[in-house]
This record gives C-alpha cells, sequence and structure tokens, in this order.
C-alpha cells in the first residue's frame, strides 16, 4: 500500500433544516412535521467527514457565514483540517430537507458563502498541495474551473462529483479531470441518453482519460475506465435516510484509492459505509467509522460465507 496522500477537498459547507414528514408537500398545501433538526450538512463538509473517519488526511476548502463558526468545530471534531474554511459575512449555505418515512428526501439547497471564494483563496489553500495528493470537488461551491487550472499545473489527482447536475457547466471540465463520480441519473443527463447502459458507453468513448465510478443505487456501484470495467454489489440494509450515502461512498472510496487501494477493493469498502450510514438519520451525523465499517465487512464476508443472502 503506497503512502496516504492529502486529499484536498473544495466543497460546501451547509446548515441543513431536517423536517420528518408524513408525505411531501404538496402545491398550496401547509404540512406539519413530527421532528425537526438542525445539523451539519452540504455535499463538501459530508465528504470530508466521510475522508475524514476513513482515515484520510483531509484538508476542506469553502466557507460558511459568521454566525456559523459551529460548524467548523464539528469538522475538526471529526478529523478534518480547517485552515482554509473562511469566515465570511454572508449567510451561510443551507439546505431544507423533507424526509419520509419511506426515507425518501426531497431538498431545497441555497448556496450562500459557498459561493463566495476568491481566485486567492484557492490559491492559499493549495500552495502547501504536493504532486501526487489529490483534489476534491462537487458542483455545490464557486471556483470550480480555477481550482482544475491550479489542480493540474501542481500534478494532483482531481475527482469531480458533479452535483447537483448543471450539464453545461459540468460538461466543459470533463476532459480536465481524473476521476468522476455520477450517479445513473447524472450520468444520462451528462451523456443525453436514455439508458444506464448508453450513458456508460458515451461516457468512456468520449472521454477516454476518466476513471468513472457510476453508482447505481439498489444496484451497486460500476466502476469504467477505457476497456475495463468491474462492479461493487450494494448491502442489503433496511435504509432510513439515505441524504448522505452518496457522500459516505464517495469519502471512503476515495480514502482507499489515496492510499493505492484498487478500484475493486476502494468500492468495496465505500459500499460498506454507505450501507451503515443509510441505517441512520441525519448526514454527516450517520457517516460510520473505519472500525464500524471494517467490521461491518467481516460480518457481511462471514453471512455471505454461511449462506445469508444478507
Amino acid at each position: 500500500m503506497n503512502a496516504i496522500m492529502t486529499l484536498f477537498n473544495l466543497g460546501s459547507i451547509n446548515i441543513d433544516h431536517l423536517y420528518q414528514v408524513d408525505h411531501f408537500v404538496r402545491p398550496g398545501e401547509t404540512l406539519s412535521s413530527s421532528k425537526y433538526q438542525t445539523v451539519l450538512g452540504g455535499k463538501g463538509a459530508n465528504q470530508s467527514i466521510a475522508l475524514a473517519r476513513a482515515g484520510a488526511d483531509v484538508r476542506h476548502i469553502g466557507a460558511v457565514g459568521q454566525q456559523d463558526a459551529w460548524a467548523l468545530s464539528q469538522l475538526q471534531e471529526a478529523g478534518v483540517n480547517t485552515d482554509h474554511v473562511a469566515l465570511l459575512p454572508q449567510a451561510s449555505g443551507h439546505a431544507i430537507i423533507q424526509l419520509t418515512k419511506a426515507a425518501e428526501n426531497a431538498i431545497i439547497l441555497y448556496p450562500g458563502a459557498n459561493h463566495n471564494l476568491t481566485d486567492s483563496h484557492l490559491e492559499q489553500a493549495l500552495a502547501t498541495a504536493q504532486k501526487g495528493d489529490w483534489m476534491l470537488m462537487q458542483n455545490e461551491t464557486n471556483g470550480l474551473e480555477a481550482a482544475i487550472a491550479l489542480a493540474r499545473k501542481q500534478g494532483l489527482n482531481i475527482a469531480f462529483n458533479p452535483a447537483p447536475m448543471d450539464v453545461q457547466r459540468v460538461r466543459p471540465m470533463l476532459s480536465q479531470i481524473d476521476w468522476l463520480i455520477v450517479n445513473e441519473v447524472e450520468a444520462m443527463d451528462l451523456t443525453e441518453t436514455e439508458s444506464v447502459t448508453a450513458a456508460e458507453q458515451a461516457l468512456v468513448e468520449s472521454y477516454p482519460q476518466l476513471h468513472i465510478l457510476l453508482t447505481l443505487g439498489k444496484d451497486g456501484v460500476v466502476y469504467l475506465h477505457q476497456a475495463h470495467r468491474d462492479s461493487a454489489a450494494a448491502h442489503s440494509v433496511e435504509a432510513v435516510d439515505t441524504t448522505a450515502a452518496g457522500d459516505t461512498f464517495i469519502g471512503y472510496t476515495l480514502s482507499a484509492l489515496a492510499t493505492g487501494e484498487s478500484p475493486t477493493q476502494a468500492m468495496a469498502l465505500g459500499s460498506a459505509a454507505a450501507a451503515i450510514c443509510v441505517t441512520r438519520l441525519g448526514a454527516s451525523s450517520s457517516i460510520p467509522t473505519l472500525d464500524e465499517t471494517q467490521n461491518f465487512m467481516k460480518q457481511a464476508a462471514s453471512q455471505a460465507k454461511n449462506g445469508d443472502p444478507k
């Protein structure tokens, strides 16, 4: 196994307002919630916490409103370096999340401070990066194009999870990155296709340099690179809240890749961590530790050996 590389995560930090409801609110309807929580969220923050809990050296690049400095404490407690998170006068990014009993969610997102990063902030944050380190991005901040240019100049591995999807913004960046992490809907949107199979083929043919992780929900995840295709199955668990499952998968998978694990091994670790995540309520609070994930994998392997489908 190779030495652990540093992962710089240019990502959002949101304050999540989580409402548990019987169904998603309909036009003109006033709906009471059975429970309310305010928690740390945002794809960036979730992925940084997942990286840290998986054992990675992760440095978050981002911004929050000055009134929400408590969010940095939670990141730090999880093991995330926040030296490059700015405290700005603007409101923090935040999300309004409806969560049903069927573990489905509907989310309204306001970007806030996440869209107020400057080029000088990015330059300072990446100044200490070494060749071979990693940079992870999502599509919830500004500055992606500038960050890619800086990362390429310094020889970083660039991973991109372009969610929420904005095809016109994302597509021009695909030739400049190394790893693309998308779900099936995002893949079809990017390629303007109507099936996962067609999307796979289009991505591989159009971007031969890309290493692609294509998540398929209950059908697991697929790794694609040129003529190579591999997959990892999803675990069968009783889902309570799927909010941070994708972010958990990404953090754990990239952490493993950064230590030299193969895509197959990395996907297996990420899938196990995501399976634990969906059995818990909340976003960052639902992300498991590495010990929990490894124990889960051992139990799953034992059950499979004994013929238990779980």
